[in-house]
């Protein structure tokens, strides 16, 4: 070991009365530890209702979603994507806005009609508040409907009800005005089955039917469709699957565009890259603010210890050896504090995961308690975070002294 390092660890680890330094030095190691344990703390909660946000989307969007570049539809029977390999199933769509009466209550919402692969495709019976997923196709003029919570609640409906819902869809080129209700809708009968809550933006929007029904009020033909979405069979890649069902549709000539999770929802995920940039910068000031003890500490240290530099010296060790030792021993304390703050964060985010120690209230019904997913680059990240403002701050402060 280079004297240095001796020097260094020498001040670290030795006995020292009580003092000023002596506290300080605690008081920055204890900061930075804190602030290191908190930096992994929220990002892992973080990256759990990210995880949590992306399941729930991940119930109501498909892997892949194929929709028209041009146009409102398209036919099923002309894109071949039942073929592309490592496509499990297909599920065709047709989504449209309706106006939905429920005895004196009334909603626009978009409909969004179904076949029966849909539920195996999405898993959306496993989020059912109230009710059951059971979609019925049309049977004497009444089917069923699967509707979001919030919409359900607007709209006053019980189940089960003995009241059929009134779907109005507008006629192809006509308008309201002129025109008697029956002119200008077309209007379908459904009975409400059961309720979902998953996401608000989701929840307030959408309401689910067979396709039938609704293919019948838009006067759509069997096969036409105006979006279709795929499952990836099991152990293949969204990205190459995306990229085979692109091909097949390039083949065919078709103006298709093909989707996957993150496209469907845009402006989510880049605001979930940007939440978490901002936290990245909040807690990295929050580190700048705790190396300030630290650069405290190091300057008293420095100072109350002018004898040992005089010394020093005296026996012939040239001042940037000197300088090299006090910077050594800031970074000693930077690495105890930082490596016990990433162990402490580890075993707070494994007793939330083991144990749901902080719930997230009684009114959430989802998840009981803070979800936690730890990420071995949110540790390697925080490390080099942390290392490097406090390494920045000892060698300034280290350049800085009179020595």
């Amino acid at each position: 070991m280079r004297l240095e390092s001796l020097i260094a660890v020498r001040y670290l680890f030795a006995r020292r009365q009580r003092s000023v330094v002596n506290i300080i030095s605690w008081i920055s190691l204890i900061g930075l530890m804190v602030s290191t344990m908190a930096l992994i703390i929220v990002l892992s909660v973080y990256n759990g209702i990210g995880n949590l946000t992306k399941e729930l989307f991940s119930t109501f969007d498909p892997e892949l979603l194929v929709e028209p570049a041009e146009g409102k539809t398209f036919r099923l029977t002309d894109s071949g994507l039942g073929q592309v390999e490592g496509v499990a199933t297909v599920s065709p769509m047709v989504t449209e806005t309706a106006w939905v009466t429920y005895g004196e209550n009334q909603a626009i919402v978009t409909l969004r009609g179904v076949d029966e692969n849909y539920v195996a495709l999405t898993g959306l019976d496993t989020l059912m508040a109230e009710g059951e997923y059971l979609l019925k196709p049309e049977q004497e003029g009444l089917a069923t409907l699967v509707v979001g919570g919030e919409i359900f609640y607007q709209l006053g409906m019980r189940i089960p009800s003995a009241v059929p819902a009134a779907v109005h869809i507008p006629k192809r080129g006509t308008t309201a005005m002129g025109f008697t209700m029956d002119e200008a809708f077309n209007i379908g009968y459904a009975y409400p089955v059961g309720n979902f809550f998953i996401q608000n933006d989701i929840d307030k929007k959408y309401v689910v039917a067979d396709i039938g029904f609704v293919r019948r009020l838009m006067g759509y033909a069997p096969d036409e469709c105006s979006a279709v979405a795929l499952k990836v069979a099991k152990g293949a890649r969204v990205s190459r699957v995306k990229a085979g069902v692109k091909e097949a549709i390039a083949s065919r000539q078709l103006p298709l565009t093909v989707k996957d999770r993150y496209e469907q929802q845009p402006l989510y995920f880049k605001i979930f890259r940007t939440e978490r940039l901002g936290i990245y910068l909040i807690l990295s000031l929050i580190v700048l603010i705790s190396t300030l003890s630290l650069v405290a500490s190091l300057s008293l240290l420095i100072i109350g210890k002018r004898g040992d530099i005089f010394m020093l010296q005296s026996m012939g060790m040239e001042r940037r050896r000197i300088r090299r030792a006090f910077a050594l021993e800031g970074l000693l304390i930077c690495a105890v504090a930082v490596a016990t703050g990433l162990v402490l964060g580890f075993v707070v985010c494994l007793l939330q995961q083991q144990f749901g120690l902080i719930g997230m209230g009684d009114g959430n019904f989802v998840v009981r308690a803070f979800p936690v997913a730890m990420r071995g680059v949110d540790f390697l990240m925080t490390f080099v975070l942390v290392m490097a403002i406090s390494s920045l701050s000892v060698a300034l402060t280290v350049r800085r002294a009179r020595i």
